[in-house]
C-alpha cells in the first residue's frame, strides 16, 4: 500500500514525477501492516523526517515489526536515533545523517529488523531483502528467479 503525507493522494517525486498514492496517511490503519518502508529521494525524505506522523509509526514499527529505508530516506531513521551502534546505508552525501550508525557502504544493509538501502540503482536489490526479510529466503529466490537478474 502506497501512502500520501500531503493532502491528496497525487504525490510528486523528486523528478516530478506524479504518482497516484492508494491512501492518504491519515486513513492508514498502520497496526494492520507488518512492514513500513520510506522511500527515498529529496525533498521527500526531508518531508518524511519532518512529518510527526510518520515519525510516529517509525518508532512504533522500530519496536517490534520491520523498517526498511532507501537512497536518503535512513535520514529519517538517523535523526530518531534509531540507528545508533547499527549498520546502516544510505545515498552517498547522507552519510553524516545516520547518526551514530557504522556506515557500510553496501548496496542493502541489514540490522536486526531494520533494512537500508543505498539508492535506486540498488532498489531491486533492496525491494528483495524486504521479500526475504517478511516472508523468508525461499521466497525471496522464487520472486528473483522471474526477474531476469
Amino acid at each position: 500500500t502506497t501512502v500520501s503525507i500531503g493532502k491528496e493522494k497525487e504525490v510528486k517525486g523528486a523528478h516530478n514525477v506524479p504518482v497516484i498514492a492508494d491512501k492518504l496517511f491519515d486513513d492508514v490503519d498502520f497496526a494492520s501492516y507488518n512492514m513500513l518502508v520510506l522511500p527515498g529521494g529529496m525533498p521527500g525524505a526531508k518531508n518524511l523526517k519532518d512529518h510527526e506522523g510518520v515519525r510516529k509509526q517509525v518508532e512504533a514499527f522500530e519496536k517490534d515489526k520491520y523498517v526498511g529505508a532507501i537512497c536518503a530516506a535512513p535520514m529519517v531513521l538517523g535523526s530518531m536515533g534509531l540507528l545508533k551502534g547499527k549498520r546502516a546505508t544510505s545515498y552517498p552525501g547522507f552519510e553524516a545523517e545516520l547518526i551514530e550508525a557504522t556506515i557500510t557502504n553496501e548496496d542493502v544493509t541489514v540490522d536486526g529488523n531494520i533494512v537500508t538501502g543505498k539508492g535506486p540503482a540498488f532498489a531491486m536489490k533492496f525491494t528483495l531483502q524486504l521479500v526475504e526479510t517478511l516472508v523468508g529466503k525461499a521466497k525471496r529466490d522464487e520472486v528473483a528467479s522471474g526477474l531476469l537478474l
